[in-house]
């Protein structure tokens, strides 16, 4: 749930990334990205969809409760794990972000780390510069004195960083949810999950918040899935002599009261669009969103983007999603200055603006669709030879 700054303002519903630097992240040697306030990142498999997105999702680890810096590297398998594989002379880590609050202030936050000789992460550099006024940076003289201060980020440490303390609760307020059906069907499986973010507690989730806000909302949700599942005449959410929480849908059936089905009979696109409905509508802050598109029907997935538009129109929430579908981007509203280019190659990804490609400009100005000029430039090379695989039985 989103917090609110000592000013009374939700954090995310002025604030937005609007730049985003890696250095040697994970598929990434390099990578600069303007974002806006709707971000589609396109490529192929393994070109580093999602390790971008966590790029996001790592600073608001960083901030989390229970989470922290050191935790947050342990728990994506260490510093040599996150190091790009292109990396040369294991150089250091950087992630650099610009956030503006509005057109009231920009601020730039810079955490530039590597490992030490016992292998924990450690920081090189931590900046944060608001309107070209430098708030702090380190390694400063306490660091140097005592390093041990260095496994930390002064970014989670509220004893010192009250001055920029909004910056991080907007990390903290960022929002990821892939719905993974398996995960959510499984009998067990919330114990030892909090806010997963493959939805192993997604049903605790609702459950969890207040009666009139999740009343509100699966009423919501239920008219939106009416459209796409028209079978489905309501859900909700009861718990069972257990207490555990589970989700009743009741399906139009040859009786005329009709049948439930709890969630381990819903299907993976029903489960899916409506882990997708909740997380637009839950907290303020950026949504991550990866492959929304996964098992919805064509027509579904171009409405998707329109969606999209409609919040933020309500909410000026920032979406951030990857995706490889064609049907998504069909939508005419889509504009070339909200899409990136994931391109990989021997030296790892790089990521092209679609609106810096003068052959890209060239083609949409003379009425070829979206999906038709980007997606042949983010196909896997000789993907045609995967039909020959037969062959060799």
């Amino acid at each position: 749930m989103a917090t609110k700054n000592p000013n009374g303002k939700k954090p995310g519903s002025s604030r937005k990334f609007r730049k985003l630097y890696l250095e040697n992240w994970r598929n990434f040697p390099r990578a600069e990205i303007d974002l806006g306030n709707r971000v589609f990142f396109i490529g192929p498999n393994a070109s580093g969809k999602s390790n971008l997105l966590d790029a996001f999702r790592f600073l608001r680890d960083i901030v989390s409760v229970g989470g922290g810096f050191q935790q947050a590297v342990k728990s994506r398998g260490g510093v040599s794990a996150i190091r790009s594989l292109a990396a040369r002379q294991n150089p250091d880590i950087v992630i650099r972000v610009e956030v503006a609050d509005g057109a009231i202030s920009r601020t730039m936050y810079e955490l530039r780390f590597a490992q030490d000789n016992q292998r924990r992460p450690f920081v090189r550099k931590e900046t944060v510069i608001r309107n070209g006024r430098t708030l702090f940076e380190r390694p400063d003289k306490d660091d140097k004195v005592d390093e041990e201060r260095l496994i930390q980020t002064y970014l989670e440490q509220v004893n010192v960083n009250k001055e920029f303390r909004d910056l991080s609760e907007f990390f903290s307020s960022t929002h990821y949810l892939h719905i993974v059906p398996q995960l959510v069907r499984e009998p067990d499986r919330s114990v030892g999950k909090r806010n997963d973010p493959f939805g192993g507690d997604f049903l605790e989730q609702i459950a969890n918040t207040p009666e009139k806000t999740k009343g509100a909302r699966l009423r919501r949700i239920q008219k939106a899935l009416r459209v796409a599942v028209p079978q489905l005449v309501e859900i909700k959410l009861d718990k069972d002599k257990k207490g555990t929480p589970h989700l009743y849908g009741k399906y139009q059936h040859w009786r005329p009261q009709g049948a439930w089905q709890t969630e381990d009979q819903f299907s993976d696109g029903t489960l899916r669009l409506l882990g997708l409905l909740w997380a637009v509508l839950d907290g303020s802050g950026p949504l991550l969103l990866e492959e929304p598109e996964l098992s919805l029907h064509p027509e579904v997935v171009r409405y998707i983007p329109q969606l999209f538009a409609r919040i933020q129109r309500h909410t000026g929430r920032q979406i951030i999603l990857s995706t490889h579908s064609a049907d998504l981007l069909r939508d005419e509203g889509i504009g070339i200055d909200e899409v990136s280019l994931l391109m990989p190659g021997n030296e790892g990804s790089e990521v092209k603006a679609a609106n810096t490609i003068a052959q890209v400009k060239e083609l949409l100005e003379g009425g070829v669709p979206l999906p038709e000029i980007v997606m042949p430039r983010t196909k896997p090379e000789n993907a045609e030879q995967l039909s020959l695989f037969g062959d060799s039985l």
